[in-house]
């Protein structure tokens, strides 16, 4: 089960039991937070970033940096270790944490709005290869090819335009 509030998914967990999976419904929809859900359904997990922003909601841009960053936790991307290196990678640096990480068929690129961010693409796309490496794109037309995802981070912010701004 996924439990979602306006938009990121918070919460997931599976469970056999179809009771605890009725009462942690019920909780969540009647507007149960994530420790009480999981008091009536023990199987729903949770990533200290949700309870975080359960408390005092982040903006956002910083919302979605949390929930893709922590999608390695849950399942099904639990399976994809790279695209979460490569986002991690980007997170690091600080120009990035600022724009809107956008993400399709584990390629990664950024945006300056939050809202219509596949029209303000900004800077370079990154597509983690099945060999192990990860390809900088610009427009369709590939870069070049690195070992890490460190290093292609490197080659996107190198190229990013100067005094770029939070995503808004």
């Amino acid at each position: 089960m996924a439990f979602q509030h306006n938009g990121p998914r918070l919460a997931c967990g599976w469970t056999d039991d179809l009771a605890e999976a009725v009462r942690g419904t019920v909780a969540w929809t009647g507007g149960a937070g994530l420790e009480e859900t999981r008091a009536f359904a023990p199987f729903v997990q949770f990533r200290p970033w949700a309870l975080a922003h359960e408390r005092e909601p982040f903006g956002a841009v910083e919302l979605a940096w949390h929930s893709k960053l922590d999608r390695i936790h849950m399942p099904p991307y639990d399976r994809h270790p790279r695209p979460h290196a490569l986002l991690a990678a980007a997170y690091a640096q600080p120009v990035l944490r600022q724009l809107m990480p956008v993400n399709s068929h584990f390629n990664l690129w950024f945006s300056t709005t939050i809202e219509g961010f596949w029209k303000t693409r900004v800077g370079y796309t990154i597509h983690p290869y099945d060999e192990g490496l990860y390809g900088v794109w610009d427009k369709g037309v590939p870069l070049v090819r690195t070992e890490t995802p460190e290093e292609a981070v490197a080659v996107l912010v190198a190229a990013l335009p100067e005094g770029l701004g939070p995503a808004s």
